[in-house]
């Protein structure tokens, strides 16, 4: 299989020595780019390390191509090396199993089929993970000959489900309120149509980083876009004040554990529409679930709904999101020192126009989608299907790879060294990566929750903030990686636009980061008691 893959001059190949760092490589040119990577590997536990990034494309429908070789049956169950079974090995995290049996030329009339329910499980309606398991029997080095010829076959549905009338019908209504709100997730390829609704209709747009709505003026067309939606809510008289009647996720719900809940406790009737069958809704807050295209379902309401006059509503989330803003830049513009904070909006703001954003879960997500202006041109991604911080660095390369455009990742120290195999050989490859390290010795994100406080010091530094004593400058280098420390915003600027790959180490200290984010906190909070 290697050798029919690496033969063909229209795949490109990428190895890797790691079979895990190669499996969240395959998920990030799959989450870029919507085609499935073919992601091969031996037999054996080889296949095991494939699991969790199996496990992440399966939760994010991610589609991606999980080719494992195999022992032939004779050698099954009788202690011969690098065998396990393999037999539905990711249980029903993939979309599909498919074992096509022994290699064979006589079953060669089948392998189109085969191939085509394989790539139809992965990026139909319901995108995601297919297994498909290949025993081969010695010898194991040969020659790919001439494929089957081709043979016609229907074509694949990719395309969501269709909303039904009455689903049309209910949103269609429920775009009368006047104290309505767009929650615009993750997910989103072509925010036109959303933003043109929301400026028709004078509703704000929560936009998620990730979302493509989050967007300067002069590409909102028109539409108010939130991105102090966390720091606002955060306030409760403002939370209170700003409680909508009507709300339309599209895509995966907001990061923001704050706005999460002011969406629970709000009251309001609230339409989730998704691209994907499944439904995120932990609070079961959700009244009306429709599956549908959102370019088609967004484009036909926008033209539908006529424009309505400014309102006392649109005018108070304007109002809100300008203190909150300025309250924000006002502190950042306080000190140059880099904090974690101040970090995130740094990387956003510095990336010239059509570079890709990698943003580890954690603290960096949050942080981005918490204090990060406008901007455009920037794609973000993060592997937010099950949040975990494994393969980061892996899933970066596989972004870089996809779309050849200059490609940043902002990540923790922890999630870093979980995958600091994503390194091996990535100043031979073809991307142009920049690696921003928030070194904080530990897990910073746990400093904010109860364990910080209810803990004596040295159990919570032993079971959660987890120092490690890594000297990344000594990492880098033996990657033969470029490395430089940034202390302040413009240090960052500056290693930004340098050429090449590089890594840029940002030293913080995790009490203080709870102190810094606080007083962002405190700030907007004055400013919009004001």
């Amino acid at each position: 299989m290697a050798i029919a893959l690496s033969s063909n001059p229209k795949i490109a190949l990428h190895v890797f020595h790691d079979e895990r760092s190669a499996s969240f490589a395959a998920l990030g040119i799959g989450l870029q780019s919507g085609v499935p990577a073919v992601l091969l590997c031996t037999s054996g536990t080889a296949a095991a390390q494939f699991f969790a990034a199996v496990i992440e494309a399966n939760y994010a429908h991610v589609p991606m191509l999980v080719c494992t070789a195999d022992r032939p049956p004779e050698l099954q169950g009788v202690g011969a090396p690098q065998t396990i079974n393999q037999t539905k090995l990711y249980g029903n995290f993939v979309r599909k199993f498919i074992d096509v049996g022994v290699a064979d030329d006589a079953k060669a009339s089948k392998w189109r089929t085969v191939a085509r329910d394989a790539f139809s499980a992965t990026v139909g309606v319901n995108r995601g993970p297919c297994h498909v398991n290949f025993p081969f029997r010695e010898p194991l080095v040969g020659v790919a000959e001439a494929l089957p010829a081709t043979d016609s076959h229907s074509p694949v549905r990719m395309s969501a489900d269709t909303a039904t009338a009455a689903e049309r019908k209910k949103l269609s209504l429920a775009l009368r309120a006047e104290r309505g709100l767009i929650i615009a997730g993750n997910g989103i390829d072509q925010p036109r149509f959303i933003l043109d609704l929301a400026a028709k209709l004078n509703w704000p747009v929560i936009a998620d980083p990730r979302s493509n709505c989050r967007v300067a003026p002069e590409s909102s067309h028109g539409a108010t876009v939130v991105t102090c939606a966390d720091v606002i809510t955060r306030h409760q008289a403002t939370a209170e004040s700003l409680k909508p009647t009507v709300v339309i996720r599209i895509g995966d719900p907001p990061v923001s554990k704050v706005v999460n809940q002011w969406l629970a406790r709000c009251g309001a009737e609230q339409i989730a529409v998704t691209q994907q069958p499944t439904l995120i809704d932990p609070d079961k807050i959700v009244t009306t679930h429709i599956v549908g295209s959102f370019n088609e379902l967004f484009m036909e309401m926008s033209r539908g709904t006529q424009a309505k006059p400014e309102s006392e509503w649109i005018s108070e989330w304007k109002m809100r999101e300008r203190k909150a803003r300025t309250a924000l830049d006002s502190q950042f513009s306080k000190s140059n020192k880099l904090t974690e904070p101040l970090c995130a909006v740094t990387v956003s703001e510095s990336l010239e126009a059509g570079s890709n954003l990698v943003v580890s879960s954690s603290m960096p997500v949050r942080d981005l989608e918490w204090f990060a202006p406008a901007r455009d041109g920037v794609r973000v991604f993060s592997n937010r299907g099950v949040n975990g911080i494994d393969g980061v660095v892996s899933t970066a390369v596989g972004v870089a790879l996809s779309s050849k455009a200059p490609t940043a990742l902002l990540i923790g120290d922890i999630a870093m060294l979980h995958d600091s195999n994503g390194l091996l050989n990535l100043n031979q490859r073809d991307v142009q990566m920049k690696i921003i390290v928030v070194d904080n010795e530990g897990g910073g994100i746990f400093s904010f929750l109860p364990q910080a406080e209810s803990l004596e010091g040295s159990q919570f530094e032993q079971l959660f903030g987890t120092p490690h004593s890594v000297d990344f400058e000594s990492l880098a280098k033996t990657h033969g990686i470029p490395f430089a420390w940034a202390t302040t915003s413009e240090e960052l600027r500056r290693e930004l636009g340098s050429a090449g790959t590089s890594i840029i180490g940002v030293r913080t200290d995790r009490k203080v980061n709870v102190a810094d984010h606080n007083d962002l906190y405190t700030a907007v909070a004055e400013a919009l008691t004001k």
